[in-house]
């Protein structure tokens, strides 16, 4: 038989004016154990700063303070062996731990709780947890924008359509496309550091709304659990949950980015396309269609944004009509922040690790790329450049465009004789001004799809990158 012994009967913590149990259902439905012991690190990090700075302010003997924090470490060791049993009858993490505290060290437990409220606890335990899931989201995002610019370099030479409404409009390379991707999460990335300076901010000793009446130092408490600095209004300490909503905002973004790329690898790997192939490994098939390669990790990431959105949405109305300050309707501010996270960190992994598996059709993308008269631009510029206005130049290549679709041709296809109907100005030098690889190479402006610029976006990314 095992000589361990069962809990001891809850008593609750807040139970001191009640004569009534609390109903099963009510307790089932306050309950937030299944979500908020994910904070359980977090609580017991929170609770150590607290102790120990109880203890340095003569709150706490020494002896007591000592004690806290070797229980709280047992129950940490326990937690992360698994071998912690949690009781939905006691609510949430906080309660939980306290109470294993005072039956692992007797009454002196309860006095981890002086000075300090669930308010402050749960809101300091939720910017902890919140701070390492940010920085964890940093690194892949780090990841994520190496990959991008690695396979650029790779398909440095390729050239593909360009699209306006998805129509082909003109070419540019692929290296340039992927490229435009980093761009986007490199902001996204930017917008997650930047949050940390609103994020990175101490709830602990603010109470439960108003302050503490003890000696506290709540500098020491944020210095100790690397906050920048502890939260100016005890008010707003408890009832602040605008870095959660950034949080949520940033990854809707984040997301909205992966979800524009996954659009684009699903149209591009498809027959019609036939840009690209996507690895085995990251696509599925039909149960009833042999032949089916089906691409179902980017539809999934496609369609988790409106999950992540929603959080947002989620959160945004639970606060929208809450007063000042805390109120149990903040319980569900976790879940779907916890939620996003996940989301978002799985599909930077995912696609970390998909995009260079993908296999380039550099010849199928070439053709695309000279089809639907995406030099049309050129031939105007061709005419401008020979002193025709611009708005000209554009009706006479309007008008050959007519043409060569009458014709079944491309308009480096259509003889010099036609192009002089037209406007006199063309001469053979013009065929030289169409090619693909030509059109490409004239587009040296900053930031533009030349292979010269291309290079020089790809080495300030790699500065960018660099440790």
């Amino acid at each position: 038989m095992s000589d361990a012994k069962p809990p001891s009967p809850v008593k609750r913590l807040w139970g001191g004016r009640f004569t009534d149990e609390t109903d099963a259902l009510v307790q089932a439905f306050n309950a937030s154990i299944a979500v908020d012991q994910a904070l359980a690190f977090d609580d017991i990090e929170g609770s150590i700063a607290h102790a120990t700075m109880l203890q340095e302010t003569g709150i706490l003997k020494t002896e007591e303070a000592e004690a806290i924090i070797n229980g709280l470490i047992t129950i940490r060791e326990e937690i992360a062996s698994g071998a912690f049993a949690w009781r939905i009858e006691l609510e949430d993490v906080h309660m939980n731990i306290e109470q294993a505290l005072i039956e692992r060290i007797g009454p002196v437990g309860g006095k981890l709780h002086t000075a300090r409220s669930r308010n402050d606890q749960v809101a300091t335990d939720f910017r902890l947890w919140l701070r390492r899931e940010s920085q964890e989201l940093s690194a892949l995002l780090t990841r994520f924008r190496q990959v991008l610019v690695e396979m650029a370099e790779q398909h440095l030479g390729v050239i593909m359509p360009g699209y306006t409404h998805l129509q082909v409009a003109q070419p540019v390379l692929f290296a340039h496309h992927l490229l435009a991707y980093y761009e986007m999460f490199s902001r996204d990335q930017e917008r997650l550091q930047d949050s940390l300076k609103r994020l990175n901010v101490s709830p602990l000793g603010a109470g439960a709304l108003a302050g503490v009446t003890f000696p506290i130092d709540r500098h020491r408490t944020s210095a100790l659990l690397g906050f920048d600095r502890p939260a100016d209004n005890s008010l707003d300490a408890v009832s602040d949950r605008d870095f959660a909503l950034e949080f949520l905002s940033l990854a809707s973004i984040a997301m909205l980015h992966l979800s524009r790329l996954s659009e684009e690898l699903i149209l591009w790997s498809s027959q019609e396309f036939g840009f690209i192939t996507l690895p085995d490994a990251y696509t599925t098939g039909s149960s009833i269609m042999p032949q089916k390669k089906n691409p179902d990790v980017c539809e999934l990431v496609r369609g988790k944004t409106g999950r992540v959105y929603g959080q947002l949405l989620a959160l945004l109305t639970v606060m929208k009509g809450l007063p000042l300050t805390y109120h149990k309707d903040l319980q569900e501010d976790k879940e779907g922040v916890m939620d996003a996270a996940l989301t978002l960190k799985v599909s930077l992994r995912l696609y970390a690790d998909l995009l260079p598996k993908i296999t380039v059709h550099a010849e199928r993308t070439y053709q695309a790329a000279g089809r639907a008269h995406s030099n049309a631009t050129d031939l105007a510029d061709y005419l401008t450049k020979k002193g025709l206005p611009f708005r000209e130049a554009h009706e006479a290549v309007g008008k050959l465009v007519a043409v060569a679709i009458k014709e079944g041709k491309e308009l480096q296809e259509l003889e010099l004789a036609t192009l002089r109907q037209v406007s006199p100005l063309f001469d053979r030098y013009v065929y030289e001004a169409l090619s693909l690889e030509q059109v490409v190479n004239a587009r040296n402006s900053y930031g533009g799809t030349a292979p010269t610029q291309v290079r020089q976006q790809l080495q300030r990314a790699k500065e960018a990158l660099a440790p």
